[in-house]
């Protein structure tokens, strides 16, 4: 697998620091055709009135944002679409192939796209985990983050290096996962317990490997079913968690540990040391876009350091535009270095492209486990 880090992602960083980055071409020409809409369907979370008025301000387009919660539910509804109503997605690069191959994207046009506006290890590092399909460009990557340990603070503290996947299962833990990746994580503490058949890995690349590997991991996650209280598929639901349903750690976004503790609750987030699940996200031009010039408006401005920044603040995820991380907030580099200390971005374990044969039978064994 192609190991990549936030380090590695901003080597190139000082290479493209002398580039005009915050040009205001994009706005010049946006007012001289009139103001336009961009319709943007994207994660929930991710896009808040700072960011969108900031937008429309710089351009003079106005959006219209419709808030998801899952890859699923983004891919369900865009089907449902036939790839029309929105110009925007904001899948994850290793979902792309699905929508490539039911049509709902179009190729990106590369000569529209500010390049050097992205850190270039994320631009080259995404082809080969999604964005590029046959040659052809579906995404331009914006973001990256990971799901990892969160944890209270006061009943249920944790450390780098001790900290483990296996701490979500252990007997009285009172935990919260997803079912589908809860599966993975589980699976990298039996790789590193020496107790799956084969690499994890060759799950995603072999039908037969799948289920070899799988069929160990559900047969282990029943066993330690009773460690979990509560199952979350979106960010609310892990939140909730927390909040009100007492879990004392979960398998989590970065996003979800930082919102509850930007709400004052005792919630840390940290790697494991099997290594934390990363994703890079990225925005796609659904097959039915109607409004090409603003949708590639919002991807360049999106890509300014002052943007990458905001949405970096906002959520606690990582942006891939150049300068971002030199403007981002004094908790938002706390959040991060506590997050990954030591080793940990070394360590971080990229989410391989996840076809539909992949995902038909991943679907499978979490409704195996979550009925069990």
């Amino acid at each position: 697998m192609n190991r990549m880090n936030r380090r590695s992602l901003l080597r190139g960083a000082a290479a493209t620091a002398g580039v005009t980055l915050a040009s205001p071409y994009l706005a010049r020409r946006a007012m001289a055709q009139g103001a336009g809409t961009v319709n943007i369907f994207a994660w929930a979370g991710y896009l808040n009135d700072e960011i969108l008025g900031a937008f429309t301000e710089a351009t003079g387009i106005t959006t219209n944002y419709t808030p998801y919660g899952t890859n699923d539910e983004l891919l369900n509804q865009l089907r449902a679409n036939n790839g029309a109503g929105f110009d925007l997605i904001w899948p994850t690069v290793d979902r792309v192939p699905n929508y490539v191959e039911f049509g709902l994207v179009q190729p990106i046009d590369e000569s529209r796209i500010e390049v050097d506006r992205v850190l270039p290890s994320a631009w080259e590092n995404s082809v080969n985990l999604g964005a590029v399909v046959n040659g052809a460009r579906y995404q331009v990557p914006t973001d990256w983050g990971t799901e990892a340990l969160a944890f209270d603070r006061e009943q249920n503290p944790l450390e780098y290096g001790t900290a483990s996947y296996g701490d979500l299962w252990a007997e009285g833990a009172q935990a919260t996962v997803r079912g589908h990746s809860s599966l993975v994580g589980l699976g990298l503490w039996l790789e590193a317990e020496g107790r799956l058949p084969r690499p994890l890995l060759d799950a995603f690349t072999d039908p037969d490997a799948q289920v070899e590997i799988f069929d160990v991991i559900l047969a282990e996650a029943i066993a330690r079913k009773g460690s979990i209280i509560q199952f979350w598929s979106n960010e609310n639901e892990a939140q909730a968690a927390f909040r009100v349903n007492g879990a004392t750690i979960g398998q989590t976004w970065d996003s979800s540990a930082a919102g509850l503790a930007r709400e004052g609750l005792p919630i840390g987030f940290i790697a494991p040391r099997e290594g934390a699940l990363a994703w890079m996200e990225g925005l796609s031009i659904p097959s039915g876009a109607e409004n090409l010039d603003e949708a590639y408006a919002f991807i360049n401005w999106f890509l300014t350091p002052e943007a990458g920044a905001m949405y970096t603040n906002a959520t606690s995820i990582n942006s891939t535009a150049v300068g971002s991380d030199q403007l981002i907030s004094d908790e938002a580099k706390a959040f991060f270095a506590a997050a990954y200390p030591g080793d940990a971005l070394e360590k971080l374990w990229w989410w391989p492209i996840q076809e539909s044969w992949y995902i038909t039978k991943r679907n499978e064994y979490q409704d195996r486990f979550l009925s069990a």
